[in-house]
């Protein structure tokens, strides 16, 4: 019998893997914008590389296929080849004896169906379709198309001043997405080639900390149109809009129901995200700006009719949000003590804090209401918070960093549990809930779907249950007047207008389903641009900051800067902001890092920067 060797740990196996892990980085920054079945062409050639030689239709068939796809990226393709390889990747799913030949095969049908358009410019045009082209990543990926270079380098620059007029050249809440953007800018940025991704918004957080938005003047407006629009909700898309379309020279007056603006800056994201004395800074701002007006307590469709609305103003843009939490359908739902998260953290918007001393309370959800909803009511002087969810921690759609800090806070996790039904007391008041435990199943919409696990049902004692499962939109009025909607969400358009009633314009979570702020502030954006064609202006604005000559790329492998936080066992007990700032060696640092692919990338290329 021969040796037996430990694995040795200079084997190629091994090294490879640090390899691998560049190219899995390269995959992940792929630039936006690039031709997608150059993209295809590019895993195929990796399933290629990957074939053990075995079976025939992997060995062999996949070559075919990417000689295939060279051929309609060569204009030498007719539609006959794409009916070929069609069938040839077909044959290959069906017949390849592992996930190397018959997954890559399905991609490719995948990719045929999803990129049609493309597949068929090429092939007739010889060319890619006009929308496809390679874009600077975080300009492109910020919905709002923020300058994203500029302002980090006026803030290399100390020009704190500047960096938040180049943010708002194209976002009016700079403050705002500096304490609670999702920061999709960062997802394929280039420097993760080198190390990591930017930390692009705690750099934001750097410029408005020394430069308040409400202390650097606004844009001179243009003269005044005479021209007015109606603005329907005074959260960020409705502030957005108000904000262009006063510096185009047009009256806005924005109808707000509650008695401030902010929408669910203010009364959905609690104050140790958010401190509101910050959002103010970005409110008095945008209200400087020009001919803004605000009726605050008044709700469309309850005080005043839409179709009275639309006959006083020349247009109007309906940004009423989603505010109200959906329910569950489940025995118990009306117990005494079963909230809406979104409800409850709309109160505690307005000052009113509720009084969880000495009770267990249980938050059914995965989303970031669901956290900031479990980590307040942990500040309300619960006993115990728990947040209930029947996926996997990996399904939640919350925020990695809002999962991470809602256990850091002591705030228990139980996953693959759906609820059942809520128990209650003699009262009536909630004293349980019983769920159901899961287990993880096949794919439907995306993602694994949970299904019941042969186990028994649990009981989870509990004086309160918050439901954060979702929002819904109080439709009704505007659909009466003629808004069409899908389950309570607007149809609008790209250009977020409303399909037969010109002059009418929709954006934000009403027209999406609850979303993000600043994509939010993008519908806003795009919403002010197209009142103004619709209303025969073409304005510009001279937001009079520029870009600084850029330095010499950093390529020293550095560390990312992210921004500390106080201390768990010191913030859960209040609600101060949890968010530290950056020292200035660390905002510079990280400054550095940024390769100003606005210049030495395709951002000095025809189309390279989104607007």
């Amino acid at each position: 019998m021969g040796k037996m060797l430990l694995a040795d740990p200079n084997r190629v196996d091994v090294k490879i893997g640090a390899l691998l892990r560049k190219f899995e980085t390269k995959v992940r920054v792929y630039p936006p914008g690039t031709c997608p079945i150059t993209a295809q062409l590019s895993f195929l050639e990796a399933s290629m590389n990957q074939t053990c030689g075995k079976c025939v239709p992997c060995r062999d068939g996949l070559p075919q296929l990417a000689e295939m796809l060279r051929s309609i990226l060569n204009g030498d393709a007719t539609m006959d080849t794409l009916k070929e390889m069609k069938s040839l990747a077909e044959f290959i799913r069906d017949s390849a004896d592992c996930a190397i030949g018959y997954q890559s095969a399905q991609d490719l049908l995948d990719g045929m169906e999803t990129f049609k358009i493309e597949y068929e410019s090429h092939v007739r045009d010889h060319i890619c379709p006009s929308n496809v082209g390679q874009k600077v990543p975080c300009v492109n990926l910020c919905p709002a198309h923020v300058d994203i270079p500029a302002y980090i380098a006026l803030i290399r620059e100390e020009k704190y001043a500047d960096a938040v007029r180049m943010i708002r050249k194209d976002n009016p809440l700079p403050t705002a997405c500096a304490m609670i953007c999702e920061h999709p800018c960062e997802e394929r940025c280039r420097r993760n080639l080198i190390d990591d991704s930017l930390n692009i918004r705690g750099l934001k957080k750097y410029a408005v900390d020394h430069a308040a938005a409400d202390k650097v003047p606004v844009p001179k407006k243009n003269p005044s149109t005479g021209k007015s629009i109606a603005v329907i909700g005074g959260g960020p898309a409705g502030l957005t809009a108000a904000y262009f379309l006063a510096l185009m020279g047009h009256r806005v007056v924005i109808y707000e129901r509650h008695d401030r603006l902010g929408g669910m800056l203010r009364y959905g994201i609690p104050n140790y995200r958010f401190p509101k004395d910050r959002l103010e800074e970005d409110v008095r701002a945008i209200l400087d700006a020009g001919d803004i007006e605000v009726v605050y307590r008044t709700e469309i469709g309850k005080d005043l009719s839409v179709e009275d609305i639309r006959k006083q103003y020349d247009a109007m843009f309906v940004a009423i949000g989603a505010q109200r939490g959906k329910k569950l359908r489940m025995d118990g739902v009306d117990a005494g003590n079963v909230e809406s998260a979104v409800e409850m953290l709309d109160e505690v918007g307005n000052g009113k804090l509720p009084d969880y001393t000495g009770k267990r309370v249980a938050v059914i959800g995965g989303g970031n209401v669901a956290m900031d909803a479990a980590r307040t009511a942990l500040r309300c002087h619960a006993e115990d918070v728990m947040i209930v969810y029947r996926r996997r921690r990996e399904d939640m759609t919350a925020l990695d960093t809002e999962i991470e800090s809602a256990v850091m806070e002591g705030i228990e996790l139980l996953t693959l549990d759906a609820p059942k039904r809520i128990e209650t007391d003699e009262k009536g008041n909630c004293s349980a809930l019983v769920v159901q435990p899961q287990m993880i199943g096949p794919y439907r919409g995306g993602r694994p779907s949970p299904v019941d696990a042969d186990k028994p049902e649990l009981r989870i004692p509990c004086e309160v249950v918050l439901i954060a499962v979702g929002q819904d939109i109080v439709s009704k009025p505007f659909e009466e007047f003629g808004m069409a909607a899908d389950r309570g969400v607007f149809r609008a358009g790209l250009d977020t207008a409303v399909e037969n009633l010109p002059g009418v314009y929709a954006g934000g979570d009403c027209a999406t389903g609850p979303s993000t702020a600043i994509r939010a502030i993008a519908a806003g954006k795009v919403a002010a641009h197209n009142i103004d064609e619709y209303l025969g202006y073409h304005h510009k604005i001279d937001f009079q900051v520029e870009v600084p000559v850029p330095r010499e790329n950093n390529r020293v492998p550095t560390g990312r800067a992210n921004i500390s936080e106080r201390p768990p066992y010191i913030r859960r007990n209040d609600f101060e902001h949890v968010e530290n700032s950056f020292t200035h060696e660390e905002a510079m640092q990280e400054c550095d890092r940024c390769l100003r692919c606005d210049h030495f990338g395709c951002g000095v290329l025809k189309g390279g920067m989104d607007e």
